[in-house]
């Protein structure tokens, strides 16, 4: 069965964007500039990318605004808008965790959860990412966009690998299989 990877990128503190949204800051400290480090592996590991809607919106409007950014990949926008597909993308509505249920029962490679926070947290919170792929920044922003935030339950993960390159730290992580609770 194909796996759910949340692959992104968040700020030393937690951000995955700056208070106004953007992702400007996103680069490594300049150490090793040569190194592309885990993306082009990854990126040839996945065929099929979910996403929230502003994130789709962020890659159309501002980061690849003149071609999309992901060819030869399949891919799927969460919104609540009712939208026309295109060749490359299916804007889907309602339940999420059944879309995924579905994709991952198809035949082909991963499944990247590629953002944005909002579709992380409802994601996280169906049990529908199996590995969490989070490249750290060194950077501080200090306010933002968090991936994370407070209340949610615990997920108990094992750590895959950590990599660095160019002042950038990869942090995978699988999620540990829960333990059955022995009965009295």
């Amino acid at each position: 069965m194909r796996k759910t990877v949340l692959y992104l990128a968040m700020s030393l503190d937690g951000y995955i964007a700056d208070a106004k949204g953007g992702v400007g800051w996103l680069e490594g400290d300049g150490s090793d500039r040569e190194n592309p480090g885990s993306y082009p592996a990854f990126y040839d590991s996945v065929d099929t990318i979910v996403m929230g809607y502003r994130t789709y919106r962020q890659i159309m409007e501002e980061l690849s605004p003149d071609r999309w950014a992901y060819p030869g990949k399949r891919c799927y926008v969460l919104t609540h808008r009712s939208i026309a597909d295109t060749r490359e993308v299916s804007f889907v509505q309602g339940a999420s965790g059944r879309l995924l249920d579905k994709l991952r029962r198809q035949e082909g490679l991963n499944i990247w959860i590629c953002g944005g926070a909002d579709t992380v947290r409802q994601l996280m919170d169906e049990g529908q990412i199996d590995e969490f792929c989070i490249s750290v920044i060194p950077t501080l922003l200090g306010e933002g966009i968090p991936l994370f935030t407070p209340g949610r339950r615990p997920m108990p993960l094992r750590l895959i690998s950590s990599h660095s390159y160019n002042g950038i730290t990869d942090l995978w992580y699988e999620r540990r299989k829960e333990k059955p609770t022995a009965e009295p």
